[in-house]
């Protein structure tokens, strides 16, 4: 078990996606676009590795970021290798210090991912200090840490980061079966789908502001699977944003998201989709409960 933890946006499911091989979790530029734990099974002769991405670790400010901070840090004790990934193109964020302080406690192997080393960077010796700031000893002494410059996006050192996971993790009976890529509840796959393509196509507008909710999935006529999907939104003037004028960006959601469901679904798809307004959605803990997140 691997878990990736780090803020939001440093890259945590362009690295699963890369590690995997293909599609596991949805990416988007927007922050906090990944809500749940996502699992992707590597496998290959060398053993098995069951990848976690987990929620950006961010400041609480409502019930979801609560939940997703906690479903964040759950995933440290529960797990035989963390990889810490930073965005050494951007400052150190002041959550960088808090991951830091649990991570050491933990007592588990930690690789400190410098990701986007593709990109021109300079803040690789700031995240370097700070493990050493926190810890009180050089980085060359913490017997537990691996440094790793590398790139999901491009996949630089990638070969050399599974090196460094299989001689880290023990051994053990395969959890998975081998052609098993992902354990993610197929709702959650669905929702995310649609969200991810509401993100890419809205991009700045509202991104946390919205949910995606699967209400039903029914089998219909000659093979055609028939989702009946709600957005929820905290105002008016929101939902007039999600659905567009004449409804254009609902249409282009439905036109993008089906393209996608259909390949990964392997079936006709008729999706409806609604919005609905409901004020503080995020403070609501029976609606959390609802969209699969554990009650807080």
């Amino acid at each position: 078990m691997v878990a990736i933890v780090g803020r939001p946006n440093v890259g945590k499911s362009t690295l699963l996606n890369r590690l995997m091989g293909e599609k596991v979790a949805i990416v988007s530029n927007v922050p906090q676009t990944t809500r749940n734990q996502v699992r992707g099974i590597y496998s290959d002769q060398r053993g098995q590795i069951v990848f976690v991405d987990t929620p950006g670790v961010h400041a609480n400010r409502d019930r979801l970021d609560k939940y997703m901070n906690k479903a964040a840090y759950a995933m440290i004790e529960d797990t035989d290798c963390i990889i810490h990934l930073v965005d050494t193109k951007d400052p150190v964020g002041k959550e960088e210090e808090e991951i830091v302080k649990k991570l050491l406690a933990s007592k588990i192997s930690v690789i400190l991912g410098l990701n986007k080393v593709d990109i021109k960077t300079k803040y690789i010796p700031d995240y370097i200090q700070l493990w050493e700031r926190v810890s009180g000893k050089p980085a060359t002494k913490l017997k537990k840490l691996t440094l790793l410059p590398l790139s999901g996006k491009e996949g630089i050192n990638i070969d050399k980061l599974f090196d460094f996971l299989f001689s880290f993790l023990p051994k053990g009976p395969a959890l998975y079966p081998q052609d098993t890529l992902y354990d993610v509840p197929q709702r959650m796959v669905i929702a995310d789908i649609v969200r991810e393509k509401l993100l890419n196509i809205m991009r700045h507008e509202i991104p946390h502001s919205l949910a995606v909710i699967i209400e039903s999935i029914e089998p219909r006529r000659r093979k055609t699977l028939y989702l009946r999907v709600l957005i929820v939104v905290e105002s008016e003037s929101q939902k007039k944003i999600v659905i567009g004028k004449s409804g254009q960006i609902l249409k282009k959601v439905g036109i993008q998201a089906r393209e996608e469901l259909e390949d990964l679904l392997e079936s006709k798809i008729f999706l409806e989709i609604f919005v609905k307004q409901k004020k503080k959605w995020r403070d609501d803990g029976s609606l959390l409960e609802e969209m699969g997140y554990v009650s807080i």
